[in-house]
């Protein structure tokens, strides 16, 4: 963490200094805003929580609910989610409080005696060297609480209007905010009309916003109720601690998730078929039916619920929307979008596999970015025409993962006595919880080159583990200044900056004349593309990592570019170069497929995936793939 860049101030240094005019947040919502997001769910906070970075960017989150979430609702943290939100630098927060989840064990009828389950396998939940960050458990509200707090300390002091409900809006052909949004105050019903320059509904699977723009979900309801309670509860089930996919013979199924604080646990349990006809007699299941069907899933074990935080049914179904945003497909070539939506709003699908709040949140990181660089005069809002191409294939995956595990999950399990009644064997369970791990984990998401913002893949040779397309797997390396070792990933932050990783070829000559381009060339894109007066490293974060140990280099010799001035004291960063870490095992170059000989250049996008691995010296190409995307500033 960096701070005291612009002189000493005591205090608190996550607490950033406050924009002009935004020392704390007026009451009530503006006339007009540059960004109106409508829902305070995961998919609203983590946008808003990018958009109030920016001190020129207006922002206002609105919520029908008269204060934050306190309870239930989601709370599997994916580990692509905590590195996520590292960027924010909430990582440590999540992995402190979290529940972990190690391992998955799985139950099925025992053999001796169907009417009771037995324990017949244990993996790993996450497999070696998939992220640096474990696969979490938090209430989706302390993760909400973290996004707020967040807000609250940036430049713009963002903080929600709750109370406020949306009711419609309209899209003017012309104008600076030609989104006209109505809404209305809940506790005293008056309506009033705010403009925005963009609209961004995260209001979930019933949303007004996607209704307003004549977005269609699209799929079907599977008639099949699941009952979900967070207990505390008292058991001599001996892995109520253990993340557990428990199948009976006749009584159903249970996914058990063991919750943070080390006494609660979730139990999603199995309720049967629903009758397509009748579909709201789900709303009149009690949390004691749903407890009673836990109980016979769990024979011979006991379970004593002695309080129920929260409770819930709903009925599993998989549904996409047709765009993701308010431009119809027969006009996508000549209308740019201003309204979007994310989240639950965007895709429906079960709760078991852990996805929904995971997935949404990275719908908003992928928009989020893309507008702050539009709004932030980076890049043009042809940008924006990118999200709904990237995201609704995504979803798409997302929903064709979940017919295939939620079929599973409800399905029961095989019975050897009669092998004609069909049902799933538990190993195939077991080994299909295995080969979804990476998709599980939130890592398996690829973006082809159907954009602007992805090449092919002509250098991956070069850096074999750092596939185009995917998100940037980290892994350890040591800061050359101070000899700290590190997370290179961990540089990474929520600012909208696009980062380009040198890794230096075996003398680091090509580096070197990398670096010198660069800093001089009236070519090089750090140049081009950086406004006047802003810090050299504030639209494209050149970082270098060399072969060498970090006691075989000098900092006095690195190229200028890896020292910038910044600041209005012109203060030197120190923290641009990296060395490989010779302690830890293979290195970097040797975990992620760099090519010694020749080096490479790996360019990441804001939201963490790589863009484009090039050779070191591939200047001019480089120069071409930012000229696609970003603006000229000089």
């Amino acid at each position: 963490m960096q701070f005291y860049v612009d002189g000493y101030k005591p205090g608190d240094p996550e607490i950033l200094a406050a924009a002009p005019g935004t020392e704390t947040q007026p009451a009530g919502l503006p006339d007009a805003v540059d960004v109106l997001i409508i829902g305070t769910g995961p998919a609203g906070m983590v946008l808003a929580a990018q958009l109030s970075a920016f001190p020129g960017i207006t922002t206002r989150i609105v919520d029908r609910r008269d204060g934050p979430l306190q309870v239930g609702q989601a709370d599997g943290v994916a580990c692509r989610t905590v590195e996520t939100f590292d960027t924010f630098g909430l990582s440590a927060k999540l992995v402190r409080e979290g529940y972990w989840v190690n391992e998955t064990v799985f139950w099925r009828p025992s053999p001796d005696d169907r009417a009771t389950i037995a324990r017949t396998g244990r993996v790993q939940d996450t497999e070696d060297g998939l992220s640096e960050f474990p696969h979490l458990i938090v209430n989706q509200a302390r993760l909400l609480s973290y996004l707020q707090d967040y807000m609250a300390k940036s430049p713009t002091r963002l903080a929600p209007d709750f109370g406020v409900d949306f009711v419609t809006l309209a899209v003017e052909p012309e104008g600076d905010h030609p989104v006209v949004v109505t809404v209305k105050d809940v506790a005293t019903g008056a309506d009033r009309v705010v403009r925005a320059r963009y609209v961004v509904g995260c209001d979930g699977a019933r949303s007004r916003v996607r209704d307003a723009i004549g977005a269609v979900p699209e799929g079907d309801y599977a008639n099949h109720a699941w009952g979900v309670v967070d207990m505390l509860a008292v058991t001599d089930f001996p892995d109520i601690r253990i993340k557990a996919a428990i199948q009976s013979a006749d009584h159903g199924n249970i996914l058990l998730i063991p919750r943070e604080g080390g006494y609660m646990v979730r139990l999603y349990v199995d309720l049967g078929e629903v009758d397509p006809a009748n579909r709201d007699a789900v709303r009149d299941i009690t949390e004691e039916q749903v407890i009673s069907a836990a109980r016979r899933v769990l024979h011979p074990y006991t379970l004593d619920v002695r309080d129920v935080a929260w409770f819930s049914v709903y009925q599993v179904g998989q549904r996409v929307t047709d765009r993701f945003d308010d431009v119809p497909a027969d006009e996508a070539g000549s209308r740019l979008p201003r309204v979007f939506i994310a989240g639950d709003a965007c895709h429906t699908h079960s709760a078991k596999a852990g996805q929904g709040m995971n997935v949404s949140i990275q719908d908003a990181v992928n928009l989020g970015w893309k507008l702050a660089a539009v709004l932030d005069g980076r890049a043009s809002p042809d940008l924006l025409r990118t999200y709904t191409v990237e995201r609704h294939a995504i979803a798409q995956g997302l929903i064709d993962f979940d017919k295939e595990w939620s079929a599973i999950m409800a399905s029961p399990p095989k019975d050897p006595a009669h092998p004609e009644r069909g049902g799933v064997d538990p190993e195939e369970l077991q080994a299909y919880f295995v080969k979804s791990g990476r998709y599980t984990a939130g890592v398996a998401t690829h973006y082809p080159s159907a954009t602007c913002l992805t090449t092919e893949a002509v250098h991956q040779a070069l850096a074999r583990g750092f596939t185009v397309g995917m998100r940037f797997h980290s892994a350890p390396v040591v800061r050359l200044a101070d000899a700290k070792p590190m997370q290179l990933g961990h540089v990474h932050r929520a600012d909208g900056a696009w980062r380009l990783y040198a890794f230096a070829d075996a003398a680091a000559e090509r580096l070197r004349r990398l670096m010198d381009r660069l800093a001089t060339s009236d070519r090089s894109p750090v140049r081009r593309f950086t406004p006047d007066g802003a810090d050299i490293d504030s639209v494209i974060d050149v970082r270098a990592i060399f072969q060498q140990g970090h006691r075989d280099l000098k900092v006095e010799e690195l190229p200028a570019l890896l020292l910038p001035r910044k600041g209005r004291f012109g203060l030197i960063d120190y923290e641009k170069a990296f060395t490989a870490d010779l302690k830890t095992g293979p290195d970097i170059f040797d975990l992620r497929g760099i090519d010694r000989t020749r080096g490479a250049m790996v360019v990441v996008r804001p939201d963490q995936y790589v863009a484009t691995v090039l050779p070191l010296d591939a200047h001019d190409e480089l120069t071409a793939f930012f000229k696609r995307i970003l603006l000229d500033r000089r």
